[in-house]
């Protein structure tokens, strides 16, 4: 279905998708709809490995974020495109991997159930492709020397965020703030949470 599916690459996640149980596929999959309609923050791949684990599925973690990937990519395009459910299955029909039945049944049912939801939530996205933060960390620590100061004795505030990218990836940013540069940045974001309610 998604441009390039020809490459050994993709005939592999394809491979690794239609080696699951039809009910391990659409527990991935519906971790992936449940995003891709938002009501959640992101796909868990964390959650996703330890079920696979429960259930004997050996998998490394890039094969796994490989998959997860094509299915994004696959419900991403299909919710775009407005796709029917019976033209999703004949897409992946025609993308050249030979998917077994079930798997097809599993994704025509799923599709047929969450498309909808899905192709509206694509159309909110496509004008919202921010990030989201997620969680915000932080710690105050205390430099005593460094390479070439022996004596710094300066407090530094660390902050580690957890962003969503539009992907849907969780990535972490961290960095260092002196205490003043810490509590203006406190004071900005009060700052605008106080306009975010008023909106």
């Amino acid at each position: 279905m998604p441009a390039g599916e020809e490459s050994c690459d993709i005939s592999k996640v394809v491979e690794n998708i239609c080696g699951l149980s039809p009910e391990l596929l659409a527990d991935v999959c519906q971790h992936i709809l449940t995003y891709l309609q938002g009501l959640a923050r992101g796909v868990d791949s964390a959650e996703i490995s330890a079920r696979f684990q429960r259930t004997g599925v050996r998998l490394d973690h890039e094969a796994l974020q490989n998959m997860i990937r094509y299915l994004l990519l696959i419900f991403r395009s299909a919710g775009k495109k407005n796709l029917s459910p019976d033209d999703l299955v004949s897409r992946l029909e025609e993308g050249g991997n030979k998917w077994p039945k079930a798997s097809l049944q599993v994704m025509h049912r799923l599709w047929s159930e969450q498309g909808a939801l899905v192709s509206a939530q694509q159309g909110v996205q496509a004008m919202l492709s921010i990030g989201q933060l997620v969680d915000m960390q932080w710690k105050l620590g205390m430099a005593v020397s460094s390479d070439t100061c022996r004596s710094l004795n300066s407090p530094y505030v660390c902050l580690l965020l957890k962003i969503v990218e539009p992907s849907g990836n969780i990535c972490q940013r961290s960095f260092e703030m002196t205490v003043p540069q810490f509590q203006n940045f406190h004071k900005q974001f009060k700052e605008m949470s106080a306009v975010m309610e008023t909106v």
